[in-house]
């Protein structure tokens, strides 16, 4: 029973039409463009909480003005008929008001946020939700950093916030930062007073290729990665590409590992123009990383367009995510960046695809060499044995009736099947072969 994506490649000439950008696009000028193809933390004393949490007017929003032309370079739809919404890409949209208010219902919002991009951003965004619309007030919460504090105890200082303002069903939540900041804005507004609007703002790549689209929310458990959430869409998805000049060499890397997933499972063309342009990505040019979180952002449109709920097709984005959480639970969360723990994993997923007989040794090479190019770990680190592979993967979503399911590479390249019926010896072998004991 396994849930093939091969086939999605003959039929995304049609499906692509609803997810196209909608505005002129330009090509990267590092190189050809391909056509399209297919641990818990304690909670933070009251007086400190107080520091970290601000109320911020119109009237304290800086001096400002929007540009004269819009800078959105594309604009991907996730189509889900009511719940339909659009993701913007381009440089400094952070500066264009519009696009942030015409998605703010009611007048009062909540930024959620963390102490790095706080700083940053925070002023910014409170202008933009303010510029010319006096009527809306803007509160924020600064939640500590770090994929460590993606817990309940730091989800209640949202709640906290939001109660404490009096919010109410016609607020907006707005996630400003990477993808912890994404999962627990998302579960909070799915879960405040039964459900209020949010919007995303990433500011990692790993949130704007990935995580803060397709409305997946939550937080962790001390026994699993994200095995507490909801899904829940947000109102829109705004991509400024601007905030990754602040991003540290290892989160971009991070955030390679999603991108190059997406061409081993179902976008060949994509893989190889990446094989081809990953110094232009690491050096951060900034042609390249438009394409690639725009072609990364529709092959996830697509998918969560089809299945929403992770019924099948949606599964197979998770290539090398369930030895990968493994690896973050096993660790204790934020010892390895969530990116680098999936390189791992899909190395790991291309070795027992191989060892299958499903891939040839052709494709588990590029995988190898492809991840090693972008600097990212190839292997789990010590401290993960066999049995602790094994006993966190028990517990992971994608197991049903017992059974631990898992996305393997199948066919040629861009190819990939979501399986329980796979020989178990397999997956011995490959614990055997990356792990000491």
């Amino acid at each position: 029973m396994a849930a093939s994506t091969s086939s999605l490649l003959a039929a995304s000439s049609t499906s692509r039409a609803a997810i196209s950008p909608r505005l002129p696009r330009a090509a990267p000028a590092a190189a050809s463009v391909p056509s399209p193809s297919r641990s818990s933390c304690p909670p933070l004393r009251a007086s400190a909480g107080r520091r970290l949490q601000s109320r911020l007017v119109a009237s304290a929003a800086p001096t400002m003005q929007p540009p004269a032309t819009s800078r959105v370079s594309a604009v991907v739809d996730v189509d889900l008929g009511d719940r339909s919404y659009p993701i913007y890409i381009g440089p400094g949209l952070l500066d264009e008001p519009d696009l942030l208010q015409r998605h703010v219902h009611g007048k009062r919002v909540l930024v959620v946020t963390n102490t790095t991009v706080a700083p940053l951003y925070l002023e910014k965004v409170t202008w933009a939700l303010t510029h010319n619309n006096p009527n809306v007030s803007v509160e924020s919460v600064i939640l500590p950093d770090g994929e460590k504090y993606k817990d309940m105890d730091t989800l209640m200082k949202v709640f906290d916030k939001a109660i404490e303002s009096r919010l109410d069903r016609r607020c907006t939540f707005v996630a400003l930062g990477g993808g912890v900041i994404g999962d627990m804005c998302g579960f909070a507004a799915a879960a405040f007073l039964r459900g209020v609007n949010f919007i995303q703002i990433p500011t990692t790549l790993m949130a704007q290729v990935d995580s803060s689209v397709g409305g997946k929310t939550g937080i962790n458990h001390p026994l699993g990665k994200n095995l507490i959430g909801a899904f829940y869409q947000p109102q829109c998805v705004l991509v400024d590409t601007d905030t990754l000049n602040t991003l540290p060499d290892r989160e971009l890397a991070s955030g390679i590992a999603e991108v190059v997933k997406y061409g081993l499972i179902r976008d060949a063309p994509f893989f190889e123009w990446q094989e081809k342009n990953m110094s232009a990505l690491l050096a951060r040019e900034p042609s390249a990383l438009a394409y690639a979180i725009k072609r990364s952002c529709e092959n996830k449109a697509e998918v969560v367009a089809q299945d929403e709920k992770e019924s099948g097709l949606r599964a197979t984005l998770n290539l090398g995510h369930t030895f990968g959480h493994a690896i973050e639970t096993g660790t204790g969360y934020g010892a390895w960046l969530h990116g680098e723990a999936v390189a791992a994993g899909t190395v790991m997923a291309a070795d027992m695809s191989h060892r299958l007989g499903w891939i040839d040794e052709s494709i588990k090479k590029r995988t190898i060499d492809i991840l090693q190019q972008a600097k990212l770990p190839i292997a789990p680190p010590e401290a993960m044995t066999v049995e602790k592979f094994k006993n966190i993967m028990a517990v992971d979503k994608k197991v049903a009736d017992g059974l631990l399911r898992l996305i393997l590479l199948k066919g040629p390249l861009g190819s990939c099947v979501f399986t329980g019926d796979y020989d178990r010896k397999a997956l011995d072998e490959t614990l055997h072969a990356f792990c000491n004991s």
